[in-house]
């Protein structure tokens, strides 16, 4: 089977974790006024699906390397089916947050070994452009959240949500399990648990990297809908909107990919994505509403050019035998910041009284990512990290 079939294959299924994901932010404002909550509450219940990524992503690695990852990635989609279920049926906050956890549990290791299986299939051939294309099932599934959720839940409630989430998984679990192959080349490497060799520091400064930037995604899809929302905005206007922001992300993606291939500049394309991100994204809060469409598209396109160079940043660096570990520690660090990031806004937006103060704190984080980025490759070149992946 064609490389680029299974790129498709892993796309569609890891599409279905940004959904369920979004599932929460698309339809937030209805979800804190059924369960009575603050914008707070509702950043760290965004952050809990990632939250699992923490304690999971290094074992799911390991596991992955000794049960097969096809296999692995069947069972935490399962996972994030019981997750939903148990969301659907939810009669308080706290199960809501346990389901939350649970289908995060099973979202987590699917990026973690879906990742490491695109790298497997790709490692060394227009890499950038293909982790480019399968970072875009991100963007793609968040967008899709914000399209379709609100509607769903105009005519169905919450209920309705529930139910199109759980037919989304359903589906991609079924493609999943008839399509994916292993790479016909590449065996499947024990998972190493340590050595003398595991760059440990730069891999935590690829993380922090890879963790700032979605962070700084977060707040415009998780608090987007309400940001335009205090501006007077309906949730189905609000929700189309902020997916504007996505679709732009979603154009940019690949095309970012394949310039960073072919001009092999990729830290310019990551610093052009981090400076106009962090530029345009404050204009959306003060534009007038005609101009709010036009900043998110743009802060969304400049946004999305930085992402498949940045997630080069590990296999760079890591080499086979170690890359099931070193993607688990990769996500673990991911993980962590991520969960935390979504809480801290909303706090912060709960503080000065309103949500607009989330897409200042956004812009802040990819201002952060750039001096990270110069010590990542002062790092490389002093200790001479770099491998061929």
């Amino acid at each position: 089977m064609s490389r680029w079939t299974i790129l498709a294959v892993l796309f569609t299924a890891r599409l279905t974790m940004a959904f369920q994901f979004q599932s929460v932010g698309a339809v937030s404002p209805l979800i804190a006024e059924t369960y009575g909550v603050s914008l707070a509450d509702m950043g760290w219940l965004i952050g809990l699906y990632l939250a699992p990524g923490i304690v999971v992503a290094i074992p799911g690695g390991a596991i992955a390397a000794r049960f097969g990852d096809k296999r692995i990635v069947m069972l935490s989609m399962v996972l994030m089916l019981i997750g939903v279920v148990m969301i659907a049926l939810a009669p308080t906050w706290g199960w809501l947050m346990a389901g939350r956890v649970i289908g995060g549990v099973g979202g987590v290791i699917i990026n973690v070994i879906m990742t490491k299986m695109l790298v497997d299939w790709f490692a060394g051939r227009e890499i950038s452009t293909a982790m480019g294309i399968f970072i875009n099932s991100w963007p793609v599934g968040i967008a899709l959240a914000l399209l379709v959720l609100p509607s769903v839940a105009t005519t169905g409630g919450l209920t309705g949500v529930w139910a199109f989430v759980m037919g989304i998984i359903g589906i991609a679990l079924v493609a999943f399990a008839l399509l994916y192959q292993t790479p016909p080349t590449t065996s499947q490497p024990a998972a190493v648990m340590g050595g003398a060799g595991f760059p440990i520091v730069t891999l935590t400064l690829a993380s922090t990297i890879w963790a700032l930037y979605n962070v700084g995604l977060a707040m415009v899809f998780a608090f987007g809908p309400s940001v335009l929302s205090e501006r007077g905005w309906s949730l189905t206007a609000a929700s189309s909107t902020t997916s504007i922001f996505v679709i732009g992300t979603a154009i940019a993606l690949p095309l970012g990919g394949i310039i960073a291939d072919r001009t092999g500049r990729r830290d310019t394309v990551i610093l052009i994505s981090l400076i106009g991100y962090s530029a345009l994204l404050p204009v959306a809060l003060y534009a007038p509403a005609w101009g709010i469409t036009i900043a998110l598209s743009v802060a969304g396109f400049f946004f999305g050019l930085g992402a498949g160079p940045i997630m080069t940043l590990p296999a760079a660096i890591l080499r086979p035998d170690s890359r099931a570990l070193g993607m688990g520690v990769f996500f673990s660090i991911y993980y962590a910041l991520m969960m935390a990031g979504p809480a801290i806004a909303g706090a912060l937006a709960d503080r000065a009284g309103e949500a607009g103060v989330t897409f200042l704190f956004g812009s802040a984080l990819l201002i952060a990512c750039i001096p990270a980025l110069g010590i990542f490759r002062l790092k490389t070149r002093i200790k001479g990290a770099t491998v061929s992946p």
